[in-house]
Order: structure tokens, then C-alpha cells, then sequence
């Protein structure tokens, strides 16, 4: 008699790569709160010399506070867009790994 040839084996799906996360170094944190304190001293400076009349100075005041309170809402609109790409990714590859787990491919079908 012959040996029968062996099963294969089914490898779990556990040993997934992982997304790569960036954790945010304490340099470049450092660098991007300098960079936001000077220009927006840099624009306040230069607001408030600007020999124009008042009203124009407040104009280009609230300008660019509207332009800085936009970009922070820019930047949180698309982290969250982000993470929740990532959550879904999670999820999606957590189902594949139940139904891969789930799945026996020598249990006869019930009919």
C-alpha cells in the first residue's frame, strides 16, 4: 500500500502586516509649533504696522484668523478621514479572518 500524500496545512491569518504607524517625533512636534508661533507673529507684526486705517487692519486681521482656524479644520477633517480608513481596514481584515477561520474545507456540505 501507499502512503496517502499529506493534508495541506492551513496557515492562520494572525501574521498579518500591520499598518505602519508614525508616531510624531518630539523634534518634529517642536519644529511645527515654532514654525506656527513665528508665522503667526510674523503676520500680527505685520498686520499691525501696516499703514493703512484701522478697518482695513481688522479685515486682514480676521483673514487670517479665518485662514488659520480653516487649516487646523483641514487637518482634523483629514486625520479623521484617516483613522477611520484605518478602523475599516481593521475590520474588514478581522471578517476575513473569521470566515478563514470559520471555514472547514473537508466538512461534507449540508444540503
Amino acid at each position: 500500500m501507499t502512503a496517502a500524500p499529506p493534508l495541506p496545512m492551513l496557515i492562520p491569518m494572525t501574521s498579518q502586516p500591520k499598518t505602519p504607524s508614525s508616531p510624531t517625533t518630539s523634534a518634529f512636534f517642536a519644529q511645527a509649533a515654532l514654525s506656527f508661533g513665528i508665522s503667526l507673529v510674523a503676520i500680527s507684526v505685520g498686520i499691525a504696522v501696516l499703514p493703512v486705517d484701522p478697518w482695513v487692519r481688522a479685515f486682514l486681521a480676521i483673514g487670517a484668523l479665518y485662514t488659520i482656524t480653516s487649516a487646523f479644520t483641514l487637518a482634523k477633517v483629514i486625520r479623521d478621514r484617516q483613522e477611520d480608513s484605518a478602523v475599516a481596514s481593521r475590520i474588514d481584515r478581522a471578517r476575513v479572518e473569521k470566515l478563514l477561520a470559520e471555514h472547514d474545507p473537508f466538512r461534507p456540505d449540508m444540503v
